[in-house]
Protein backbone atom coordinates (compact mmCIF):
# COMPACT_ATOMS: atom_id res chain seq x y z
CA UNK A 1 0.00 0.00 0.00
CA UNK A 2 1.41 3.39 -1.04
CA UNK A 3 0.30 5.87 1.59
CA UNK A 4 -1.02 9.23 0.42
CA UNK A 5 -1.78 10.22 4.02
CA UNK A 6 0.79 9.13 6.59
CA UNK A 7 -1.44 9.95 9.58
CA UNK A 8 -2.96 6.68 10.80
CA UNK A 9 -6.57 5.91 9.97
CA UNK A 10 -7.44 5.63 13.66
CA UNK A 11 -5.95 9.06 14.36
CA UNK A 12 -7.86 10.61 11.45
CA UNK A 13 -11.08 9.00 12.67
CA UNK A 14 -10.42 10.35 16.17
CA UNK A 15 -9.85 13.82 14.69
CA UNK A 16 -13.18 13.87 12.87
CA UNK A 17 -15.06 12.41 15.82
CA UNK A 18 -13.59 15.20 17.95
CA UNK A 19 -14.42 18.10 15.62
CA UNK A 20 -17.79 16.79 14.40
CA UNK A 21 -19.87 19.38 16.25
CA UNK A 22 -17.79 22.25 14.84
CA UNK A 23 -17.04 20.79 11.41
CA UNK A 24 -19.67 22.65 9.39
CA UNK A 25 -18.65 26.00 10.89
CA UNK A 26 -14.96 25.23 10.30
CA UNK A 27 -15.59 24.14 6.71
CA UNK A 28 -17.22 27.49 5.95
CA UNK A 29 -14.26 29.36 7.43
CA UNK A 30 -11.59 27.35 5.60
CA UNK A 31 -13.35 27.60 2.22
CA UNK A 32 -14.31 31.25 2.74
CA UNK A 33 -17.94 30.17 2.56
CA UNK A 34 -17.69 28.79 -0.96
CA UNK A 35 -17.89 25.04 -0.28
CA UNK A 36 -21.66 24.94 -0.85
CA UNK A 37 -21.31 26.53 -4.29
CA UNK A 38 -18.52 24.10 -5.10
CA UNK A 39 -20.76 21.13 -4.31
CA UNK A 40 -23.49 22.54 -6.54
CA UNK A 41 -20.96 22.92 -9.36
CA UNK A 42 -19.65 19.38 -8.83
CA UNK A 43 -23.19 18.00 -8.85
CA UNK A 44 -23.89 19.78 -12.14
CA UNK A 45 -21.06 17.75 -13.71
CA UNK A 46 -23.03 14.51 -13.21
CA UNK A 47 -24.46 13.79 -16.64
CA UNK A 48 -25.52 10.13 -16.72
CA UNK A 49 -28.97 10.35 -15.05
CA UNK A 50 -28.09 8.12 -12.07
CA UNK A 51 -30.39 5.73 -10.28
CA UNK A 52 -27.87 4.70 -7.57
CA UNK A 53 -25.39 7.14 -6.03
CA UNK A 54 -22.72 6.55 -3.38
CA UNK A 55 -21.33 9.58 -1.52
CA UNK A 56 -18.09 8.46 0.12
CA UNK A 57 -16.55 10.23 3.13
CA UNK A 58 -19.89 11.99 3.42
CA UNK A 59 -19.13 13.61 6.79
CA UNK A 60 -22.17 15.53 8.01
CA UNK A 61 -24.04 14.67 4.80
CA UNK A 62 -24.24 18.07 3.09
CA UNK A 63 -23.42 16.65 -0.34
CA UNK A 64 -25.46 13.51 0.27
CA UNK A 65 -28.55 15.62 0.93
CA UNK A 66 -27.88 17.84 -2.09
CA UNK A 67 -27.62 14.73 -4.27
CA UNK A 68 -30.87 13.40 -2.83
CA UNK A 69 -32.63 16.64 -3.71
CA UNK A 70 -31.05 16.98 -7.16
CA UNK A 71 -31.83 13.38 -8.12
CA UNK A 72 -35.14 12.57 -6.37
CA UNK A 73 -35.61 9.34 -8.34
CA UNK A 74 -32.18 8.02 -7.35
CA UNK A 75 -31.29 6.10 -4.20
CA UNK A 76 -28.42 7.91 -2.48
CA UNK A 77 -26.14 6.25 0.09
CA UNK A 78 -23.77 8.37 2.15
CA UNK A 79 -20.87 6.55 3.82
CA UNK A 80 -18.30 7.68 6.40
CA UNK A 81 -16.05 6.09 9.02
CA UNK A 82 -16.81 8.68 11.72
CA UNK A 83 -19.83 7.80 13.82
CA UNK A 84 -19.97 11.30 15.30
CA UNK A 85 -20.08 12.92 11.86
CA UNK A 86 -22.77 10.46 10.81
CA UNK A 87 -24.89 11.31 13.86
CA UNK A 88 -24.98 14.95 12.81
CA UNK A 89 -25.59 13.93 9.21
CA UNK A 90 -28.48 11.69 10.20
CA UNK A 91 -30.12 14.60 12.01
CA UNK A 92 -29.81 16.70 8.85
CA UNK A 93 -31.26 13.93 6.70
CA UNK A 94 -34.22 13.66 9.08
CA UNK A 95 -34.81 17.41 8.92
CA UNK A 96 -34.63 17.34 5.11
CA UNK A 97 -37.56 14.94 4.87
CA UNK A 98 -35.80 13.02 2.08
CA UNK A 99 -36.81 9.39 1.77
CA UNK A 100 -34.27 8.45 -0.90
CA UNK A 101 -31.19 9.02 1.30
CA UNK A 102 -29.49 6.64 3.73
CA UNK A 103 -26.29 6.97 5.76
CA UNK A 104 -23.93 4.07 6.43
CA UNK A 105 -20.73 3.49 8.36
CA UNK A 106 -17.91 2.06 6.29
CA UNK A 107 -14.34 2.09 5.00
CA UNK A 108 -13.75 3.80 1.64
CA UNK A 109 -10.75 1.54 1.02
CA UNK A 110 -12.75 -1.65 1.51
CA UNK A 111 -16.29 -1.18 0.24
CA UNK A 112 -18.80 -3.91 1.01
CA UNK A 113 -20.84 -3.34 -2.15
CA UNK A 114 -20.87 -5.70 -5.12
CA UNK A 115 -19.11 -4.92 -8.37
CA UNK A 116 -20.97 -2.51 -10.68
CA UNK A 117 -23.49 -1.36 -8.05
CA UNK A 118 -23.55 2.40 -8.65
CA UNK A 119 -24.05 4.87 -11.48
CA UNK A 120 -22.18 7.66 -9.67
CA UNK A 121 -19.72 7.81 -6.78
CA UNK A 122 -18.90 11.17 -5.21
CA UNK A 123 -16.27 12.05 -2.62
CA UNK A 124 -15.99 15.56 -1.20
CA UNK A 125 -12.98 16.73 0.84
CA UNK A 126 -12.31 13.14 1.85
CA UNK A 127 -9.78 11.63 -0.54
CA UNK A 128 -6.83 13.34 1.14
CA UNK A 129 -7.84 11.91 4.53
CA UNK A 130 -7.70 8.20 3.67
CA UNK A 131 -4.41 6.31 4.08
CA UNK A 132 -4.30 5.21 0.42
CA UNK A 133 -6.22 7.34 -2.09
CA UNK A 134 -5.20 5.02 -4.93
CA UNK A 135 -6.92 2.10 -3.18
CA UNK A 136 -10.07 4.21 -2.79
CA UNK A 137 -10.07 5.03 -6.51
CA UNK A 138 -9.68 1.33 -7.31
CA UNK A 139 -12.64 0.50 -5.09
CA UNK A 140 -14.71 3.26 -6.68
CA UNK A 141 -13.89 1.89 -10.12
CA UNK A 142 -14.92 -1.59 -9.00
CA UNK A 143 -18.35 -0.59 -7.66
CA UNK A 144 -19.20 1.70 -10.58
CA UNK A 145 -21.26 0.39 -13.46
CA UNK A 146 -19.78 0.68 -16.98
CA UNK A 147 -20.30 4.29 -18.01
CA UNK A 148 -20.52 5.33 -14.36
CA UNK A 149 -18.96 8.56 -13.13
CA UNK A 150 -16.70 9.41 -10.21
CA UNK A 151 -16.84 13.03 -9.02
CA UNK A 152 -14.22 14.19 -6.53
CA UNK A 153 -14.25 17.64 -4.92
CA UNK A 154 -11.02 18.29 -3.06
CA UNK A 155 -8.83 21.06 -1.63
CA UNK A 156 -5.25 21.41 -2.88
CA UNK A 157 -2.07 23.22 -1.95
CA UNK A 158 -1.86 26.46 -3.95
CA UNK A 159 1.09 26.30 -6.37
CA UNK A 160 0.92 29.68 -8.17
CA UNK A 161 3.85 31.68 -6.65
CA UNK A 162 2.16 35.05 -6.00
CA UNK A 163 -1.10 33.54 -4.78
CA UNK A 164 0.81 30.95 -2.77
CA UNK A 165 2.36 33.67 -0.60
CA UNK A 166 -1.00 35.25 0.19
CA UNK A 167 -2.62 31.89 0.82
CA UNK A 168 0.13 30.89 3.22
CA UNK A 169 -0.26 34.15 5.15
CA UNK A 170 -4.02 33.60 5.27
CA UNK A 171 -3.67 30.15 6.79
CA UNK A 172 -0.87 31.20 9.12
CA UNK A 173 -3.31 33.71 10.62
CA UNK A 174 -6.38 31.52 10.27
CA UNK A 175 -5.13 28.44 12.08
CA UNK A 176 -3.95 30.30 15.22
CA UNK A 177 -7.27 32.14 15.29
CA UNK A 178 -9.18 28.88 15.12
CA UNK A 179 -6.87 27.53 17.82
CA UNK A 180 -8.02 30.35 20.09
CA UNK A 181 -11.69 29.98 19.21
CA UNK A 182 -11.60 26.20 19.54
CA UNK A 183 -8.72 26.01 22.01
CA UNK A 184 -9.24 22.40 23.01
CA UNK A 185 -9.14 21.25 19.38
CA UNK A 186 -6.13 23.14 18.01
CA UNK A 187 -4.25 20.00 16.93
CA UNK A 188 -7.28 18.68 15.05
CA UNK A 189 -7.67 21.89 13.05
CA UNK A 190 -3.97 21.97 12.32
CA UNK A 191 -4.28 18.46 10.88
CA UNK A 192 -6.89 19.66 8.38
CA UNK A 193 -4.52 22.36 7.13
CA UNK A 194 -1.59 19.92 6.99
CA UNK A 195 -3.65 17.34 5.10
CA UNK A 196 -4.14 19.81 2.24
CA UNK A 197 -0.49 20.81 2.08
CA UNK A 198 0.74 17.21 2.04
CA UNK A 199 -1.75 15.82 -0.49
CA UNK A 200 -1.07 15.30 -4.20
CA UNK A 201 -1.45 18.08 -6.77
CA UNK A 202 -4.37 18.60 -9.16
CA UNK A 203 -2.35 17.12 -12.05
CA UNK A 204 -1.17 14.16 -9.96
CA UNK A 205 -4.77 13.29 -9.12
CA UNK A 206 -5.51 13.18 -12.86
CA UNK A 207 -2.71 10.61 -13.20
CA UNK A 208 -4.16 8.61 -10.32
CA UNK A 209 -7.53 8.58 -12.08
CA UNK A 210 -5.84 7.28 -15.22
CA UNK A 211 -3.97 4.59 -13.29
CA UNK A 212 -7.24 3.42 -11.75
CA UNK A 213 -8.69 2.97 -15.24
CA UNK A 214 -10.90 6.05 -15.61
CA UNK A 215 -11.37 7.72 -18.97
CA UNK A 216 -12.70 11.06 -20.26
CA UNK A 217 -11.20 12.80 -17.22
CA UNK A 218 -12.24 16.40 -16.72
CA UNK A 219 -11.05 18.91 -14.14
CA UNK A 220 -12.58 22.17 -12.94
CA UNK A 221 -10.24 24.39 -10.93
CA UNK A 222 -11.78 26.51 -8.18
CA UNK A 223 -10.72 29.62 -6.27
CA UNK A 224 -7.21 30.12 -7.68
CA UNK A 225 -6.55 26.37 -7.79
CA UNK A 226 -7.05 25.98 -4.04
CA UNK A 227 -9.69 23.36 -4.87
CA UNK A 228 -10.74 21.36 -7.89
CA UNK A 229 -13.36 18.98 -9.20
CA UNK A 230 -12.16 15.82 -10.95
CA UNK A 231 -14.65 13.78 -12.98
CA UNK A 232 -13.86 10.45 -14.58
CA UNK A 233 -15.86 7.76 -16.38
CA UNK A 234 -15.61 3.97 -16.21
CA UNK A 235 -15.18 2.41 -19.64
CA UNK A 236 -18.34 0.97 -21.19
Amino acid sequence: MTLTNKVSENDVKKTFNTIATDYDKMNSIMSLGTHKKWRVKATSMITNHPKRILDLCCGTADWTILLGKQFPLARVSGMDFSQEMLKIGQSKVGQSGLENVELLAGDAMDLTFRDESFDVVTIGFGLRNVPDANKVLQEIYRVLKPGGQVVCLEAFKVQTPVIKVGWKLYFNKLMPMMGKVFASKKDEYQYLDDSVNKFVSISQLVEMYQNAGFEDIKTKELMMKSAAIHVGTKKI
